[in-house]
């Protein structure tokens, strides 16, 4: 049985998202996601449309994921792969090479995202759609 972790924000879950997730599942029995709380997104500078709660649901429903929990700090990334026995750690491209120093407890590897999909672009869709909305964080 192998266990993959990965982390996000995952706010206005979108297909890129579960592409994503489809492709962690491919590679191992077991997909937990540490789901960034509103506390920690905050400390990143990040502001998401969606409560920490509802994104967490999201994921839970999601037949790709196995586990989801609050990812509150960066450091807990190398005590979580030992508390869930990872096998692999996966991130989308966007953060290659920032995570290699998990490579001495488990495989690291950098999926690249759908092309033409995030969820800034959406945000911003919606911002151009919508006068007088605008974005924070």
């Amino acid at each position: 049985m192998t266990t993959l972790l990965t982390y996000g924000a995952f706010d206005l879950f979108h297909i890129g998202h579960v592409k994503l997730l489809s492709r962690f599942a491919e590679m191992a029995d077991e997909v937990i996601v540490g789901c960034s709380s509103d506390e920690f997104n905050a400390l990143k500078g990040k502001t998401c449309i969606m409560p920490y709660e509802d994104r967490a649901n999201i994921l839970r429903a999601c037949r790709f994921v196995s586990h989801v929990f609050a990812e509150h700090n960066w450091g807990q990334k190398r005590s979580d792969v030992i508390e869930f026995n990872a096998d692999m750690f996966a991130m989308g491209a966007d953060w290659e090479g920032k995570f290699d120093e998990l490579s001495d407890l488990c495989d690291v590897v950098y999926l690249s995202h759908t092309e033409g999909v995030s969820t800034t672009k959406l945000k911003r869709r919606v911002l151009h759609r919508t006068p007088g909305l605008r974005m924070v964080g």
